[in-house]
């Protein structure tokens, strides 16, 4: 009986690191959508927030190998824990955005409207504009239901570092 639930408990750990790396490459590839198709360029604190997706997708991937070819329990158990640690810094980094978009607290100094001179590449700079000036931190580019996309980001951190520990936490 104890190597039925044990067998469960694995399949259940490779489910749960499956489910986060394709959660996790689908929020990192919708702010890349958003960016490359929708045209929306990222804030400096905006690509911050992608770090702990393109960390966490490998480390879910690698959890799910460990899963699969029976690894002892302590590591994809260990890799879950490492994966929900990238969300919560994930949901601290969407948090802190958002705060800084409401002017709840002030951002970074280097994440300001101000830019140095741009190369607009023969163009005038009007044309130039949106395409090589980064915009600031502390304004909105998109609100979806009331929420910018820091916010969803966090909301996003925040279920999938449950979701994470939840595995990691999970007794054989």
């Amino acid at each position: 009986m104890t190597a039925t639930m044990n067998a469960d408990t694995g399949r259940q750990r490779t489910r749960t690191a499956l489910f986060l790396a394709v959660a996790m490459a689908a929020t990192v590839g919708s702010a890349l959508g958003f960016q490359y198709l929708g045209g929306y360029i990222p804030c400096h604190l905006c690509l911050q927030q992608r770090t702990p997706y393109y960390v966490g997708v490998p480390l879910m991937v690698l959890a799910v190998l460990a899963s699969t070819l029976h690894a002892p329990a302590w590591v994809p158990r260990g890799l879950l824990a490492v994966g929900g640690l990238l969300m919560l810094y994930g949901l601290y980094l969407g948090v802190y955005h958002s705060g800084v978009e409401w002017a709840w607290w002030p951002g970074p100094t280097d994440c300001t409207a101000g830019a140095g001179p741009v190369d607009t590449g023969g163009k005038g700079v009007l044309d130039a504009l949106d395409k090589f000036v980064p915009p600031s931190c502390d304004k909105a580019a998109l609100r979806i239901l009331g929420l910018s996309l820091a916010g969803w980001n966090a909301i996003a951190s925040l279920v999938l570092a449950a979701v994470a520990f939840r595995g990691a936490l999970t007794r054989d």
